[in-house]
């Protein structure tokens, strides 16, 4: 649910004055449109309190969440041991500074509801000094059949409760260290995945075995309670050989499918939904879309074939669906799954080789990422993907035919007008190297002159004097705004972002650091300490988002020995109170959808910035 605006748009589909402009020596052209809203009631996790003490030194900063399910008018007090250390009830934050306490203090909270005070929270995660290490354990190297040794390296995370506690654990991929990009012929070592606790027990792990070849195109991972049972689930494409939690094997143990290129292009593929408490393999079904011929999706070695994204959307407006696709440069194929009652059913699939949507300019318009979110304002999610969006019934809803493209964000980026906006950048040398799109109905509002390889691009309020989010790539050199106008230098970075100090901007995450922009230059607000980023020239964190605490947004990367998972949470204190951005649905599926080939941070369904309004309590349920 978004917050109610004094301009709306019209729904997608509905034909709208359209104003062209361009932008002296921008090579820029605008387009402005108009669109309605609309809410329902989403089924959500049933969250605790998340507390966390992050120690600063002279003092410890205590925060919470504020969830969906609390009154609009809860208050807390905040407890070191049994002694009350707030003299009144906070009110206006979810986060109380106490001074002078040592950093081993143990903290819980309690709400205050019509002046009654409720019963303890969880004790307070201690994060000292400024982090909180989560022991992982590496699988055992290997050697593949041509001879070369290979180790493990932690790489992309989610979360999810999994045992149903009201606690958030990890689902961590491990990569080998010989992991390959689809255009790379050579064999790689198992992808394995592994639920872990916060103290670092470790529930299970999988071995996706041999048939899955790992990179970061190939295996994308969902968690998310898709049935209602109040524990998540894990989703994954599976085949021959893979080992679910319990050691049971899918298929054939032992087949073994790999082509002496290492690519594997025949054999079975599965999805497999398993069990996130135990990692028991629940039910597995044939992948769709089936590979047929490989010469089919754009060339006849593997590499356009094994393009694979997923995601999670609320397609009915109120309980998530399973999303798993193939394809983005040629022929795209996306499915939808219902995960009810220990089984699968498919909800529909949406091919751009379909009679339907044959010759529309659907084709060859995937990124290496998607977006979900309700752009038509009807309740239900879309499946932005690319240059193109999926409706939340499997039509095609618009294509804008501008091709692939590295980055792309959707979210509420202007908040002069209701519903969302949608910024991508293009890797095509003959299209828009940046594109301002009304993902309603696909109108471009404005769009910059071809140039380039594009390959990254970044859309989030960093800069207080400008209203909205400001948009920015790696081909421009400024910041711009919603129409497309200069407003800034360009930051330091184009890549992710996080919401880390006391104030409603947004700042720059790059590699292990966070910077905040400003008009002259950044100001440097971390530097992990012993730790490493993914992904390569991606140097994305395995995990970011606000899953602890207030509304803040936790950093999570791999220390650089592979031995833990580091989480670092803010220490600056904030006047802001927000709901958990965890009940907030979109936001919620970007953390989901966050691990998806080239990784991009989440978004709320809200403008979530300077001189924002009061931000929205979402309208959801719990289990």
């Amino acid at each position: 649910m978004r917050h109610p605006r004094k301009h709306r748009r019209h729904r997608a589909g509905i034909a709208a004055a359209a104003a062209v402009a361009t932008l002296a020596g921008a090579g820029l052209t605008t387009l402005s449109t108009d669109t309605a809203e609309a809410a329902t009631a989403r089924q959500v996790e049933g969250l605790d309190r998340g507390v966390v003490s992050v120690h600063t030194g002279s003092g410890n900063l205590v925060s919470w969440r504020w969830l969906a399910t609390d009154p609009n008018d809860v208050s807390f007090n905040v407890y070191r041991g049994d002694l009350k250390v707030n003299s009144s009830p906070v009110t206006g934050s979810t986060n109380y500074y106490h001074a002078g306490a040592p950093n081993s203090a143990d903290y819980r909270v309690r709400a205050v509801v019509n002046g009654v005070e409720q019963g303890f929270s969880e004790h307070a995660i201690q994060f000292r000094p400024g982090y909180k290490d989560v022991p992982v354990s590496a699988p055992a190297g290997g050697t593949t059949p041509d001879g070369v040794a290979y180790t493990y390296e932690a790489n992309d995370a989610s979360v999810g409760d999994l045992d149903g506690d009201g606690a958030l654990e990890f689902v961590l991929k491990w990569q080998p260290t010989n992991a390959k990009d689809n255009s790379q012929s050579g064999y790689t070592g198992n992808t394995v995945v592994d639920g872990i606790e916060l103290d670092g027990t470790r529930l299970w792990r999988i071995d996706l075995g041999r048939n899955i070849r790992s990179g970061a195109h190939y295996t994308q991972f969902q968690v998310y309670d898709y049935d209602g049972d109040g524990r998540a689930e894990v989703a994954m494409k599976t085949s021959d050989g893979t080992k679910d939690g319990t050691g049971a094997v899918i298929g054939s143990s032992s087949a073994d499918h790999r082509n002496s290129s290492g690519y594997v292009l025949s054999g079975p593929e599965y999805l497999t939904m398993f069990n996130g408490l135990t990692g028991k393999a629940m039910s597995s079904v044939d992948y769709v879309p089936a590979r047929g011929t490989v010469s089919s999706w754009g060339d006849n070695y593997g590499n356009r074939v094994d393009r694979f994204l997923a995601g999670t959307a609320y397609l009915d407006g109120a309980r998530p669906s399973l999303i798993m696709a193939r394809g983005y440069y040629t022929r795209s194929v996306v499915a939808a799954w219902d995960w009810r009652n220990g089984q699968f059913t498919r909800r529909w699939t949406f091919d751009t080789n379909s009679s339907t949507n044959s010759g529309r300019g659907y084709d060859g318009q995937g990124s290496h990422s998607l977006s979900v979110g309700d752009v038509d304002n009807d309740g239900k999610d879309e499946i932005v993907y690319g240059s193109m969006a999926v409706d939340d019934n499997g039509n095609g809803l618009w294509t804008t035919r501008t091709g692939h493209g590295d980055a792309q964000h959707l979210g509420d980026l202007d908040p002069s007008t209701g519903g969302l906006e949608y910024f991508k950048v293009s890797e095509s040398t003959s299209q828009p190297s940046e594109l301002y799109i009304d993902p309603a109905n696909g109108s471009i509002r404005w769009k910059l002159d071809a140039c380039c390889d594009n390959g990254r691009g970044v859309a989030g309020d960093i800069h207080a004097g400008n209203d909205g989010a400001e948009v920015w790539s790696a081909s421009d050199t400024y910041i711009r705004d919603e129409a497309g106008a200069t407003k800034g230098r360009e930051p330091s970075s184009a890549n992710f972002l996080v919401w880390w100090d006391g104030d409603t901007t947004r700042e720059l995450l790059d590699q292990t650091r966070i910077d905040k922009y400003g008009t002259s230059s950044d100001t440097r607000l971390l530097t992990g300490s012993g730790v490493a980023s993914n992904n390569g020239t991606k140097a994305t964190p395995a995990l970011s988002g606000d899953i602890l605490g207030d509304w803040r947004e936790e950093v999570v990367w791999r220390t650089s020995d592979n031995k833990n998972l580091r989480i670092y949470s803010t220490p600056h204190e904030t006047g802001t109170k927000i709901t958990t951005l965890l009940h907030d649905t979109m936001y919620r599926t970007g953390i989901a959808w966050q691990n998806t080939a080239y990784n991009q941070p989440p978004h709320p369904g809200f403008f979530l910035g300077d001189k924002m309004p009061t931000a929205p309590r979402p309208s959801v349920y719990t289990p």
